[in-house]
């Protein structure tokens, strides 16, 4: 029986319909590919124009005429009640009803409609299904967050029952827990792992440390699909080697869709079927493939709620390879509330002292993971779990390449913890700036 797809059928959520729009969609050529999409621009325009008066104030040039004149939305416009935002005839009862994890600092609740994310199920699943994995058939070893209540915690356990997933939990990733976990793939028929990027990673550090292969452990396993977090290379080359299958990086966002996935080609394939993608400069133009900029996207066919040219808060670059049917990211940079500000007024990505630092301090298999902290324009705070304090040649070292690759007069700040903050839903933040909002 296939529970995954009945459990959605009963639901309310149309997927059959919804396979079947996204099949024809396919299979366009590419001049009826361009007509679609400018077809399905316009029309998502106006029907949010005509039956949503929270789209109308946003709109500051009506009628719609052309797609350069649509506003660009922000997380802030939309931190305001979910019944001011949904269209005429959705409700909390009749919509699919979330909300984002607040990673960004900014969350919120959203809404679709049960088409729009019946739509999102079938991408997903046809994504999967390029690496043969099937969420009616293939086991999921899912590492996420989940709820500590009681009531909350059965819900999510019941709910990976029913959708052929067993969840380990990202709050405890001692070695201790991590040692259980080991022993559940050996004595489980895993298909695939899936989950954040950085508990992952950090199972694979303990994988390398007990000099095991997962695959050797655990011979059903097909690949590994890591998601919501930043993915470095040497932490893809450390998961590949004691993981012994392919890692797949995922790029989406619950209030919109699965965004990018990479295909067996290892290219980072863009979702042009239900959304539409733009990259754009500090001015709201567009930049040509192979430029970096913000990303902003489109969903196509949520009519229960707009995010039309909806900036996420990401930074990235579609590849100059890049067509309108099959647009591919180059690189995800991270998010642009992930700046930090120096004291001699220069910005830098956030990422770039986490990048720094890490190919330091992780040398030695030493410190298991840390986040960095900016606390005021000079000071930086580095947390960190490890099995030994940091020495003072090593944070000396970590200091001189900091100003080396930035600027002179920084003061680094090491913290030791037994655990590092994650958020509620299990994501780790990697940078953190405390200043006011830059």
């Amino acid at each position: 029986m296939n529970v995954f797809d009945l459990s959605l059928k009963l639901n309310g959520f149309p997927l059959k319909e919804a396979r079947s729009v996204l099949n024809a969609i396919q299979q366009l050529e590419k001049t009826a590919f361009h007509d679609y999409v400018e077809q399905q621009k316009k029309a998502i325009v106006n029907y949010h124009l005509a039956h949503n008066v929270y789209y109308k104030t946003l709109f500051k040039r009506l009628p719609y005429t052309t797609w350069d004149a649509v506003p660009i939305m922000t997380k802030q416009d939309l931190q305001q009640p979910l019944a001011n935002r949904l269209s005429d005839g959705f409700t909390k009862k009749n919509t699919y009803v979330n909300n984002t994890s607040g990673s960004s600092g900014d969350p919120f609740v959203f809404a679709k409609d049960k088409f729009c994310h019946a739509l999102t199920w079938s991408i997903i699943q046809d994504r999967f299904g390029w690496h043969k994995l099937d969420f009616n058939r293939s086991l999921q070893a899912r590492f996420y967050g989940i709820p500590l209540d009681k009531k909350g915690y059965y819900k999510e356990r019941f709910k990976d029952a029913l959708t052929k997933r067993f969840r380990f939990s990202v709050f405890d990733l001692s070695d201790d827990a991590l040692e259980t976990y080991l022993e559940k793939f050996k004595s489980t028929d895993f298909d695939y792992i899936n989950g954040y990027t950085s508990a992952i990673v950090q199972f694979a550090k303990y994988l390398k440390q007990k000099k095991v292969v997962l695959k050797t452990e655990c011979p059903t396993l097909k690949a590994c699909v890591v998601t919501s977090e930043m993915l470095f290379e040497n932490d893809k080359l450390l998961m590949e080697q004691f993981f012994g299958v392919p890692i797949i990086n995922e790029y989406g966002a619950s209030e919109l869709d699965l965004i990018a996935f990479q295909n067996q080609n290892d290219e980072w394939i863009v979702n042009s079927e239900t959304l539409f993608v733009e990259i754009l400069d500090d001015q709201d133009q567009v930049l040509p493939y192979g430029e970096e900029g913000r990303v902003v996207i489109t969903s196509l066919y949520n009519k229960a709620h707009p995010f039309i040219r909806y900036d996420i808060g990401d930074v990235g670059i579609l590849s100059k390879t890049s067509t309108l049917q099959k647009p591919q990211l180059q690189k995800l940079i991270g998010r642009t509330n992930d700046i930090a500000l120096l004291p001699s007024g220069k910005k830098a990505a956030g990422l770039t002292f986490y990048y720094i630092t890490k190919s330091i301090i992780e040398d030695d298999g030493n410190v298991k993971e840390f986040i960095i902290e900016q606390l005021d324009l000079q000071t930086f705070k580095i947390i960190y779990i490890s099995t030994e304090k940091l020495s003072v040649k090593q944070t000396e070292t970590i200091t001189q390449e900091m100003e080396h690759y930035l600027e002179k007069g920084l003061q680094i700040i090491f913290e030791r913890q037994p655990f590092l903050k994650r958020s509620d839903s299990g994501k780790l933040k990697q940078f953190t700036s405390l200043l006011p909002h830059i």
